[in-house]
């Protein structure tokens, strides 16, 4: 192992020795009850298959066949998801065919990012992964299952999903991909279009028509954003099965991927003589694949927040100094949107994750004795599946790289590190991307304009008040605040500036999309302006440097100018209620910080 990685990995496991403890041998004990439904009464299996054909029931009663558990995300409103809307008569069609019955557990809340981005819904965005955690566990509650499916793609959805499935892991479970759209409207067009409605050079039907043309189908998005990391990051975990994650939806190599899922979690299975379960995949090895198969291409920022939040779930500790470490040792291997101008059918085209996979064991940067869904061992995962006439089968990955421009060798990487860093000084503590910003802007130091609600930039940009060198913080956007809605809105308005030639950063206590990019942006700052952190008592005016090179975010104030200085304050009644928010204020009011994962769940935990 290359001796970072080995080093992190030691320090993780001492870290969460306790707490993975404690998970474990929850997950024991409730391993040693199975199969689940042998527990129930009479009265509760009955009501458990009421709804079941009799060939299903029949099965349902003996003990030594699997009963599969559904856990959708479907909803036709999102490209990604609208595919499962098929997959649970797939799913059944392939149970029975192993003798064994799926039901569909249940569903869980899915809302897109995109479509909510700078509007209010975007304040639930962030919550709703712990939603749909807690609506997970609803659905496996009844104890009817002896493995999992779990059918989740975006943003929130795919963390969520984990985050409450771990706390079922002593069940085998596989996620089962849909897979991104076809390329439509290339993403530098996409982007162009976008700042030049900022500017208010073209219209809003102009504007309208080039998103039309880039996201126009089902599947995924094809931008490296939150999603398509996600889909990374899993199969790299070894939760998918190999080469699983981007091929199209609507095909029949996806079919055929989506029936073996099922096939392969029915053989993991107790009944049919399995032993390990989700708990035995996601351990702290596998976890820092994930880490690493994150920075080496340049994944979303995101998950600096969400990952922590998964470990957190089995047990596991990490932190940004994790994050840091690794980046600053792995080589970055990917150039897709928003490091590049490929998008994630070029990145599949190139090679993929199988290749990445077996260029980054190679190089040392990737555990390989790891359990996964298809074995023991992480090489199982450097194989592309196909269909060769109707049977589906798997070869290994492409020995070089079909698209040097796009995905690189670990021997010829695009830069030596990672290119995600830790910001910390008398500002706080935040995380800054760099894999998609020019050298040239690693360094910005500038007054501060200072604004207490991202639509407030857009006015000012309007009025001509950017037009110059400045570090635009935006303030009052944390969880505790507002919920940390992604601030991806201002990205058209900070690129124009730094377009006409000025030196501008942003520092936020929210967050930017998945798809943060050539503007440099310190983001999740804590502590955050509502709990008084040193954001709220920024001025404008204030000269701010922000430096990812030696990882600094500071104001020119001493200590004791800056304490005492009055901590501003902001009117956030309005973002308290409206479409929904008022639900959600238990959530803020205890939220973790971002670095602990900006949950509810563990505020209160080491």
């Amino acid at each position: 192992m290359h001796p970072t990685v080995d080093k992190v990995t030691r320090r993780i496991i001492q870290r969460s020795r306790a707490t993975r403890e404690d998970y474990l041998n929850r997950m024991n004990a409730l391993k040693a009850i199975s199969p689940q439904r042998a527990t129930l009464s009479c009265g509760n299996l009955a009501h458990g298959f009421a709804a079941c054909q009799q060939s299903d029931k029949d099965t349902l009663k003996l003990m030594n066949k699997a009963n599969v558990a559904i856990v959708s995300a479907y909803n036709d409103m999102l490209s990604a998801h609208q595919p499962y809307a098929t997959f649970p008569d797939v799913i059944r069609q392939a149970a029975h065919g192993m003798g064994s019955v799926a039901q569909f557990a249940g569903g869980t809340p899915a809302m897109c990012d995109g479509v909510t981005q700078g509007q209010p819904g975007m304040e639930l965005s962030l919550f709703s992964r712990d939603v749909i955690a807690m609506s997970t566990a609803v659905a496996l509650s009844h104890n009817m299952f002896d493995a999992i499916l779990l059918l989740g793609i975006c943003d929130k959805i795919v963390p969520g999903l984990l985050i409450g499935s771990l706390s079922f892991g002593y069940l085998p479970t596989v996620l089962v991909p849909a897979g991104p759209m076809p390329s439509g409207l290339p993403n530098k067009e996409k982007q162009r279009v976008r700042q030049l409605y900022a500017e208010g050079k073209v219209g809003r039907d102009e504007l309208l028509d080039a998103e039309s043309r880039s996201y126009h189908s089902p599947g995924t998005c094809t931008f490296y954003g939150t999603a398509n990391s996600n889909q990374l990051l899993v199969e790299v975990m070894g939760l998918h099965l190999p080469g699983a994650a981007f091929h199209n939806p609507g095909t029949p190599l996806r079919d055929a991927l989506t029936r073996a899922a099922t096939e392969q979690v029915i053989r993991l299975s107790r009944p049919n003589g399995g032993t390990l379960g989700l708990a035995d995949m996601v351990d702290e090895k596998s976890i820092v694949n994930a880490l690493v198969a994150l920075l080496v291409t340049g994944g979303s920022t995101n998950h600096t927040i969400h990952w922590v939040a998964i470990a957190r779930a089995a047990g596991i500790i990490i932190d940004w100094n994790d994050y840091a470490e690794l980046s600053s040792a792995v080589p970055s291997m990917a150039r897709i949107y928003p490091n590049g101008q490929a998008d994630v059918n070029d990145f599949h085209e190139a090679g993929g994750t199988p290749f990445l996979v077996r260029e980054l064991l190679n190089g040392g940067y990737l555990h390989n004795d790891v359990e996964t869904v298809v074995g023991h061992g992480l090489e199982q995962y450097t194989r592309m599946p196909e269909l060769s006439g109707d049977r589906l089968v798997w070869t290994p990955a492409a020995t070089q790289t079909a698209n040097p421009a796009v995905l690189s060798s670990a021997s010829e990487p695009f830069a030596p590190d990672g290119g995600l860093k830790v910001l910390e000084g008398n500002l706080g503590r935040g995380v800054i991307k760099v894999s998609a910003v020019a050298k040239e802007h690693h360094r910005v130091e500038a007054p501060a304009v200072v604004f207490n609600d991202q639509n407030e930039l857009a006015v000012a940009f309007n009025a001509g008040e950017l037009d110059r060198d400045c570090v635009v913080v935006v303030r009052f956007q944390g969880p505790k605040a507002n919920g940390m809605p992604e601030l991806h809105k201002l990205t058209p308005y900070l690129g124009v500036l730094q377009d006409r030639g000025f030196r501008v950063a942003l520092v936020t206590d929210g967050r930017m999309s998945g798809a943060s990019g050539k503007v440099p942006a310190a983001i999740h700052v804590y502590p955050e302006a509502v709990d008084g952190g040193p954001l709220a008592r920024v001025r404008n005016g204030d000269r701010i440097c922000l430096d990812a090179d030696k990882g600094r975010l500071t104001i020119a104030l001493s200590d004791d100018e800056l304490a005492s200085r009055e901590v501003a304050t902001a009117n956030l009644g309005s973002h308290h209620a409206g479409l929904g928010r008022e639900l959600f204020g238990w959530m803020r009011r205890s939220a973790s910080t971002p670095e602990q994962g900006a949950s509810y769940f563990w505020n209160h935990q080491a």
